[in-house]
């Protein structure tokens, strides 16, 4: 894959373009965004210059981190704190995802998305309320390992780090999970799922695929 540099700054703009131009796929009166990468690449702070390049462009915008839906503990951690399959599989409550963020978002849905589920130091449910996302919105659901589960997602935006660059990035107390990561790249191929690839070894200089 052929990939060229650019800044963050008009990386958000010129994602931020071709959302606004492009209809839903499936004739939703709104857009469902990816951005994923694993926390070293920092999808959620692609998501919030993403937010404020559509949100200049007059779109509103509603941002869930995938953060926000983790299990419960006694379900995230049956074997054991660090398990990387189970950090692949179990940890992200995925069929919450489908019943609070994508199916109100669906054609006639109530447009009304659930920000978050679960907070995982307090092990209960966060009790937020409803977000209300008008029609013409865009949701950005942004983090690990969303590729692969057949989200309708209308763009999906892939931060890419080479093994070296991920076990570099992550904290020592988190290089439990690089084997997962391994695992998604091996399995779901995320550099080949993904509508747009982004480069971020270094921070300073991404480098993506193009609008496509």
């Amino acid at each position: 894959m052929r990939l060229e540099a650019i800044t963050w700054e008009r990386l958000a703009d010129a994602l931020a373009e071709r959302i606004v131009a492009m209809p839903a796929h499936d004739g939703s009166p709104w857009l469902r965004v990816a951005v994923d990468g694993a926390p070293a690449a920092s999808p959620d702070a692609l998501a919030a210059r993403l937010a404020e390049a559509l949100r200049v462009r007059g779109r509103a915008v509603h941002q869930v981190g995938a953060s926000g839906f983790l299990r419960p503990a006694s379900l995230r951690l049956e074997y054991g704190r660090q398990d990387p399959d189970a950090y692949h599989d179990a940890w992200f409550d995925r069929q919450a995802l489908w019943r609070e963020v994508f199916r109100p978002l669906d054609p006639g849905g109530t447009g009304r998305v659930l920000p978050d589920l679960w907070d995982p130091v307090a092990d209960r449910a966060t009790r937020s309320a409803y977000v209300e996302l008008p029609p013409g919105g865009v949701l950005l659901l942004h983090g690990p390992l969303l590729l692969g589960h057949w989200f309708p997602f209308d763009l999906s935006v892939h931060l890419k780090l080479t093994p070296a660059a991920l076990t570099r990035r992550t904290p020592e107390g988190e290089r439990w999970t690089l084997p997962a990561f391994a695992r998604y790249e091996a399995e779901t191929r995320p550099e080949e799922a993904a509508d747009v690839v982004v480069r971020a070894d270094d921070p300073r200089r991404p480098a993506w695929s193009g609008p496509g």
